[in-house]
């Protein structure tokens, strides 16, 4: 469960059932009210409403979502391992380095020179060596390193998506606790003025200290609550400040509210879409590929390396002297070589059988997090278009005829505490379904909220 929903939940938890506990607590508080008569029903402010908008500068995702890109160091290290990993192909397909080797062969005595020009067998000479791989070996040696490296970049399209999809989750979390506290805010406006109610009916013996004292308590929860909120509200800032690469006292503005959305993929899309373009995947994809070049190398083991070398002796008064040599190196450990295959033709069904699992994983959290996000929304729009209407009409009624007398308190902040409750509910689904598609976005390698 996410911390918003923990935070929503709580807050209903406690601002439903607390109240009612600690009423019976401080029945025995002195209660100080005015005894002024009523004369008229109090203006009541209009309930609240959690799409009610809010005035001031608003930070855009896309806006956040740049700078992180941006600033982010993982992304910039993901990027410089697949350039470091781009530099291993030409090292594989260059050529050994060449050997020089000089020496002397001496007649009558040790030391270089003796029986120089005298002696036929006396000579000082140099020689240039070069090893030259079997035709091939090179180039597979390369295409392996190149596959490595293609792997390497899914490695930077999987830590954007990670970066793109943390900064997401923590934007609309930022967002839901913004409207939480304005949710909260505006049902202390509505119970401040319900104690005003209160306590003025309570003045002339129209009402019980209990709903005085239940009102009292209601608002001191709510204040706890959105005390909570702000740390919330702090925590995701930070959480955006540190993706963002900045301080973390820095004031971020508010982000865009949340509202139900629809997804324009249906599963089987965003299946397919994950099939064919989620880094993860293809990278896994790519190491079998790098097995089966893998083989190949291991293949090419089987044929001969060679080598040719070249001196110049110097004879003194003789004629000098040339050589040439061609050398063969015969792969005589057949049994070595014949393992090597062997365990990368093991290696290669064992990356085979990866992608499987990879694929399946995929599928099942893709399906998880559709009917989480497609659910959610129903839900959230639900909440907003039929069931928090009714719950406010509800408590208008309750409150107008809690101001004539035809009804308790206790309806009233029975009523009350339902549209909070069902408040708090229709922003966790929110914040459930903008979370679940954010994880949708990063496995299929789509984007749905911008």
């Amino acid at each position: 469960m996410s911390h918003v929903s923990q935070v929503l939940r709580l807050a209903a938890f406690c601002v439903l059932v607390s109240g009612f506990i600690a009423a019976p607590m401080a029945l025995s508080q002195e209660l100080s009210v005015s005894s002024a008569p009523v004369t008229a029903p109090t203006q009541l402010p209009p309930v609240p409403s959690s799409g009610a908008a809010s005035t001031g500068a608003r930070i855009s995702l896309g806006e956040v979502v740049d700078d992180v890109l941006r600033s982010h160091p993982e992304l910039a290290a993901a990027e410089a391992r697949y350039q470091a990993a781009l530099q291993r192909p030409p090292q594989e397909r260059a050529l050994p380095d060449p050997m020089i080797s000089t020496g002397y062969a001496s007649s009558g005595a040790p030391y270089p020179g003796a029986g120089l020009g005298q002696d036929p067998n006396a000579s000082v000479g140099v020689m240039l060596s070069q090893a030259i791989p079997y035709p091939g070996k090179r180039e597979l040696r390369a295409e392996v390193m190149r596959r490595e490296a293609e792997a390497e970049r899914q490695q930077v399209d999987a830590a954007r998506l990670s970066l793109i999809a943390r900064t997401k989750q923590a934007y609309f979390r930022l967002a839901a606790a913004y409207q939480l506290d304005e949710i909260l805010r505006s049902n202390h406006d509505l119970l401040t003025t319900l104690l005003g109610v209160s306590e003025s009916r309570y003045a002339v013996g129209q009402a019980a200290q209990q709903d005085v004292i239940r009102t009292q308590a209601q608002l001191s929860l709510i204040a706890l609550q959105r005390e909570r909120v702000a740390r919330e509200r702090r925590t995701r800032e930070g959480e955006l400040n540190a993706l963002m690469n900045r301080a973390p006292e820095v004031a971020i503005s508010r982000p865009t509210d949340l509202a139900p959305m629809v997804l324009d993929l249906t599963l089987s899309g965003l299946v397919e879409r994950a099939t064919a373009g989620s880094p993860m995947l293809m990278r896994d994809r790519l190491m079998a590929s790098r097995s089966e070049a893998a083989i190949a190398v291991a293949k090419r083991d089987f044929k001969p390396d060679f080598a040719v070398s070249g001196g110049y002796n110097y004879m003194g008064s003789m004629p000098d002297m040339y050589e040439f040599r061609f050398d063969v190196i015969v792969p005589l450990q057949r049994a070595r070589r014949r393992a090597a295959v062997a365990e990368r033709e093991l290696t290669l069904a064992a990356d085979q059988r990866t992608v499987e699992s990879t694929r399946l994983l995929l599928q099942n959290r893709v399906q998880e997090d559709y009917q989480v996000a497609t659910t959610a929304g129903q839900l959230a729009t639900l909440y907003r278009d039929a069931v928090l209407p009714q719950a406010r009409l509800a408590l208008e009624s309750s409150v107008s005829s809690y101001q004539t007398g035809a009804v308790d308190f206790l309806s009233v902040l029975t009523n009350f505490g339902s549209v909070l409750e069902y408040e708090m509910s229709y922003l966790e689904q929110l914040a459930e379904q903008y979370t679940a598609v954010s994880r949708l976005e990063e496995m299929a390698a789509v984007t749905l909220v911008s």
